[in-house]
């Protein structure tokens, strides 16, 4: 039976930790990122095809995945700071290891390791959720996202710099010696978290598949989720591809766009404020729609670096607010399962973005930019039928009762 401790007196959540958590999100995050704009170096270094060097950003985000769903569902069961540590020691390994990686297999591997271990950010968010006041919940939880949202976008936009430079490798070693320092931040600073979980992993894991067996919004806002990222993915991870292919440009001109999706995901932010003032469903398929026409905008742009930027700014717009949405549910259930509810959507949503960079790696061959446009088409389609249909099913069960 599953049985919870007496909760101790838990720390507040100040400033100053505040920043902490936002900034350590930010740094993890990045490692996952750090690959997407140096897959043309990769490839040209071990003298392999753009796919198979596409599998290093794929394989990483199944790490991210697997690690997700094995591994951060112990934040309830163990010291929250403690494991972060662990985390944080292992991954600086994986870092080293991907730096001197000898072949396109062990970069694999490491590569791998690093999105397995990368979860902190997976921790900080629901602990600043449980931390903060209830009436300043949602603001402290923007915060630490925002850090997320600028790691993920910044991280190609300094690994594109770095690999032009320096090379692919240095941007590995740069990793590895951030992930030292935020250990050391993390260590003398936040404050620990006693998990209140004191049933067994056994039942932790099988909590999982009742909490989506018994959330129809959570399953909803999972599958919006993954649909989304899987476009996100597939340009991201092609984008060095296309800028090489027609316009000759290297790593640091995709890293550039990184800095370019930043405008995309503060517009997402100042979007986010409309949830309060805006119908959900009307908002939700408009920042839906955003990513359907921002595919349609590359589609035309293959030649245009203007067009480009403008579909760029488009698509992390539409992701990010749609994915802010999300979150917004699914932090509204179970606050006694925040951990493995957060759990479930992101997996769902790695998967989303592992299957979306599996499949242009594969379309990139044989149909280049046009394979990777026709695919967000259709995946982005896909999400505003689901959501649709979604809200239809809700309407109907509204009126039957």
């Amino acid at each position: 039976m599953t049985t919870y401790s007496t909760p101790s007196k838990k720390p507040h959540l100040t400033t100053f930790t505040l920043w902490i958590m936002t900034i350590a999100t930010g740094l993890m995050v990045a490692n996952i990122y750090y690959n997407q704009p140096l897959l043309s170096d990769i490839a040209h270094t071990y003298k392999t095809s753009n796919g198979i060097a596409g599998s290093v950003s794929m394989i990483t985000q199944i790490g991210y995945a697997i690690g997700l769903f094995f591994i951060v569902p112990l934040a309830d069961m163990f010291k929250r700071k403690r494991m972060m540590l662990y985390l944080i020691a292992i991954v600086f390994i994986a870092l080293l290891g991907a730096a001197m990686a000898p072949s396109i297999n062990i970069l694999i591997l490491a590569s791998f390791l690093i999105g397995t271990t990368s979860l902190v950010p997976q921790l900080l968010i629901p602990m600043a959720a449980h931390l903060a006041h209830p009436s300043e919940r949602g603001k402290k939880i923007g915060v630490v996202m925002g850090g997320l949202l600028i790691g993920i976008l910044l991280s190609r936009t300094l690994s594109g710099f770095v690999g032009a430079h320096w090379g692919w490798r240095a941007m590995f070693y740069i990793a590895a010696a951030l992930m030292l320092i935020t250990w050391l931040v993390i260590f003398l600073f936040l404050p620990e978290v006693e998990p209140d979980y004191s049933g067994s992993y056994k039942e932790l894991m099988g909590s999982l598949i009742h909490l989506f067996k018994n959330e129809p919004k959570l399953r909803f806002a999972s599958l919006r989720g993954a649909l989304c990222f899987a476009c996100f993915s597939a340009f991201w991870t092609t984008i060095v591809f296309l800028l090489k292919e027609n316009f000759n440009m290297g790593s640091d001109a995709a890293g550039l766009f990184g800095l370019v999706g930043a405008f995309g995901a503060i517009a997402a932010g100042l979007m986010g404020r409309l949830s309060d003032k805006m119908d959900p469903f009307k908002l939700s398929f408009f920042t839906l729609l955003l990513v359907l026409v921002s595919f349609i905008i590359f589609i035309f742009s293959s030649h245009s670096i203007a067009g480009l930027i403008v579909g760029v700014i488009v698509l992390d717009m539409g992701v990010q607010a749609t994915h802010i949405s999300n979150q917004s549910i699914i932090f509204s259930l179970n606050a006694d399962a925040r951990n493995r509810i957060n759990t479930i959507y992101m997996v769902s949503y790695f998967i989303g973005g592992s299957a979306g960079t599996y499949m242009v790696s594969v379309l990139w061959g044989n149909y280049h930019w046009f394979g990777v446009c026709i695919s967000g088409i259709i995946l982005s389609s896909i999400a505003i039928v689901v959501h649709i249909l979604n809200h239809r099913s809700r309407q109907k069960k509204a009126n039957l009762a």
